[in-house]
């Protein structure tokens, strides 16, 4: 019986992993610019960390976790999302001490059980990022520029940046009990979901995908019409932020993150070459969270982004391959030493270098390196090693040379 990857995991690997390595590596350096320091945390946490940090009525909650009770009976989780692994790890090692600003990038695997469909895995990869300490407006702003720059260096073309502001608890409060009351003149023309957001938590129709639903809520109010003073100043001024970063977008009062601890700043970034899954990426701010998780009350925002989803955009953009790749062919007694001597020394230097591991003809060698495209092809055969030299081919031009062997390090 052959055993496959389970339904809705997928196995990364060439040529598509060169791709996701490329992506990762100008996130890392991307971000860094920005004072940003990597975090890791587990794969595995307590089940009471999504609970309270995610929100118990969320589909991702209800529906989609990998729960179980490991064998000390303790309930524990496959991480579906980064925020609340960063918020525990934020409050656990009290980093807050060590400096009021505090900046994390997040870059792995999360888990949720749900249909799989294109750009949609049970377990799919995010990169994140994590901004602690700071209220202002600006710091918004600086997030979702960052992103927004990040997506032009990998190469992201036609995608749009829609921002909306969820206010907090003094003006959603008030708008909630408004909308509730418009939901339920519709509650028999809405999904079933929908009807139990009522009551629950009726922001998060906002959120549903269900097309009728959609159509049905065009005319809901909409919380950006009922925003207190200091939410409608600090929206004013992300947008006046990303105008000066000349950082476009859309303003759409519809955005309702799909998770509880958002408030205030919410943005996405959408591509309709996507299909109807057409976010890519998302995130806002979520000051309440970390007093929520037993913290101190420290403000925060921060984003994710979905690597299957940013890959597929790419498509076959090909990443630029750092030095030049170098075959060595050997033939002929005594040349298999000297052969792998030169391909450590040239290893040493950056370059990336193949040999074979026994010694094939020369027309198996050669078609190899043709395969993986390589760009130089060093041939020492007995007649070069006698002379101390060997034959250097441009596998991109076809110009071929002899060199003198000893000094072939020093010509990349």
């Amino acid at each position: 019986m052959t055993i496959k990857a389970i339904t809705g995991m997928k196995d990364n690997l060439s040529p598509d992993i060169a791709l996701w390595q490329a992506v990762e590596k100008t996130a890392r350096e991307h971000f860094s610019k920005y004072f940003y320091e990597e975090i890791r945390t587990p794969l595995l946490e307590e089940t009471s960390l999504f609970e309270r940090g995610i929100g118990t009525e969320t589909g991702v909650v209800k529906k989609e976790m990998y729960t179980f009770d490991d064998k000390g009976g303790d309930s524990v989780t496959l991480r579906p999302e980064g925020t609340a692994s960063v918020v525990r790890a934020y409050i656990e090692h009290n980093i807050q001490r060590a400096d009021p600003v505090t900046k994390f990038y997040y870059i792995g695997p999360m888990f949720r059980y749900e249909r799989p469909q294109k750009g949609r895995l049970r377990q799919f990869h995010q990169i994140g990022v994590e901004l602690f300490g700071a209220t202002e407006p600006a710091a918004d702003a600086e997030v979702i520029g960052m992103l927004d720059l990040f997506f032009q260096k990998v190469g992201v073309k036609n995608y749009e940046l829609q921002i909306n502001s969820l206010g907090c608890t003094e003006c959603r409060v008030p708008f909630q009990k408004k909308l509730t009351d418009h939901l339920k003149s519709l509650a028999g023309e809405l999904c079933a979901d929908c009807q139990e957001r009522i009551t629950k938590n009726p922001m998060r129709v906002f959120d549903c995908k269900v097309e009728k639903c959609k159509e049905k809520l065009k005319a809901a109010p909409v919380l950006l019409d009922a925003l207190c003073v200091p939410c409608k100043t600090h929206f004013d001024a992300v947008k006046s932020g990303l105008d000066a970063a000349q950082t476009k977008y859309i303003v759409n009062p519809r955005i309702a993150r799909g998770l509880d601890y958002y408030q205030r700043t919410a943005f996405e970034f959408l591509s309709n070459d996507l299909g109807s899954q057409n976010a890519f990426a998302g995130g806002g701010r979520y000051d309440g969270l970390v007093k929520e998780l037993g913290g101190p009350d420290v403000p925060a925002v921060g984003f994710a982004l979905g690597m299957e989803r940013l890959i597929l955009l790419l498509g076959d953009k090909k990443p630029e391959v750092g030095g030049k790749k170098t075959y060595i062919v050997f033939m002929g007694s005594g040349t298999e030493s000297p052969a792998r001597k030169l391909a450590g020394e040239l290893r040493a230097k950056g370059m990336t270098v193949e040999i074979d591991y026994a010694e094939k003809s020369m027309k198996a060698q050669l078609r190899r390196a043709g395969k993986y495209n390589f760009d130089y092809v060093i041939i020492l055969g007995e007649s070069e090693l006698a002379k101390g030299v060997a034959q250097l081919k441009d596998y991109k031009t076809g110009e071929q040379k002899e060199v003198v062997f000893s000094s072939i390090a020093s010509l990349f």
